[in-house]
């Protein structure tokens, strides 16, 4: 029998590699998103608009602020494993709207997990949880058991939303797991967060697009991976016989310094001469640190990251070159437009 998923924030990075996986896989995959007056469903468009296949991956209009929405859809769809993707995931973004992330980020989840337990229905659940958790960490590098210490609204939402999905798991027998992910990136990752915001940027100044790149904390280090490995190991949590929470990260460190170094350099460029320090992207409680160690998924799920730091970079800047690149031809041709009238 075809298995059923269900995933909320589908739209974002993560949900459109972990769609692709799963349909690779066979599955028939429901999408929640949100009703608006335009879509905002790019990242997955190559996937639902297929004219030479029988559609399997359906997407259905809700809220994770609307629990009866939920709890109604659970009930029409009936998924074997639902995967909680979302989130108002910009943690700069979550001081500024802090009462927002927490009503999608925290009590979101709550809902979503109170539908399942309501159901009666034997559903595996998958809580995207963050390394934004360990936050001013008190050890390194981070694991399983190293405290929580959130310093943002988004991470003090996931700390929530994580002892949530362990209170269902052992209150009410709920197969829940946290996948406490370490920073992942991809072409597909949006402009606003700091590693494509330096690939877009860094392709357009060699296309003679744009001319300086704002930044803030040039210091802080983070454990880089690659979102399609990452999903993977979402999946793998729910194929275990017992629940579980595990780390998921490649165990490197590289500061955003490096991570201007290999982009510029790939490009030939000096990125000391384009970018610049803007007050307004620093946060007002940094996380300078954060390196995760995946042992524990290495040994129980036999998950590793494919895709290195460098790999990882170049990725991206050759995506977000053939972006710039369409841009410029287009600016070429509607100069040449502007001259001929």
């Amino acid at each position: 029998m075809t298995k059923k998923a269900f995933i909320t924030g589908i739209t974002g990075q993560d949900g459109s590699y972990l769609v692709e996986l799963l349909l690779g896989k066979g599955y028939e995959v429901w999408g929640l998103i949100r009703r608006s007056s335009s879509f905002n469903t790019g990242r997955i468009d190559h996937i639902y608009i297929d004219p030479h296949e029988q559609p399997r991956l359906r997407l259905v209009h809700g809220d994770m602020t609307d629990g009866s929405n939920l709890a109604a859809l659970i009930g029409e769809i009936k998924p074997d494993e639902v995967y909680n993707l979302a989130a108002q995931s910009h943690v700069r973004v979550s001081f500024d709207q802090p009462i927002y992330s927490v009503n999608v980020g925290a009590l979101g989840t709550l809902r979503l997990l109170e539908a399942i337990r309501s159901s009666g229905l034997p559903i595996r659940f998958y809580q995207a949880s963050s390394s934004e958790m360990y936050g001013k960490v008190v050890e390194t590098p981070q694991t399983e058991k190293t405290p929580f210490y959130p310093r943002s609204p988004y991470a003090c939402a996931k700390v929530y939303s994580f002892w949530q999905t362990v209170n269902h798991r052992e209150a009410y027998g709920v197969f829940a797991c946290n996948g406490i992910l370490f920073n992942h990136e991809s072409p597909r990752r949006g402009e606003t967060f700091v590693t494509r915001k330096i690939t877009r940027a860094a392709s357009r100044i060699k296309c003679g697009l744009q001319e300086k790149l704002f930044l803030g904390n040039l210091d802080a280090r983070r454990d880089w991976g690659f979102s399609g490995d990452y999903v993977e190991a979402m999946w793998l949590m729910l194929q275990q016989d017992q629940p579980d929470d595990y780390v998921i990260a490649t165990g490197e460190c590289h500061s955003v310094r490096e991570f201007l170094d290999e982009v510029f350099g790939y490009l030939n460029l000096d990125w000391q001469r384009y970018v610049e320090i803007d007050a307004r992207y620093f946060r007002p409680s940094e996380v300078d640190l954060l390196h995760g160690d995946a042992s524990k998924a290495r040994r129980l799920l036999n998950w590793q990251p494919r895709v290195g730091f460098r790999e990882l970079a170049r990725m991206m800047v050759d995506a977000d070159m053939k972006i710039a690149e369409r841009e410029c031809a287009m600016r070429d041709h509607d100069a040449k437009d502007g001259a001929a009238r």
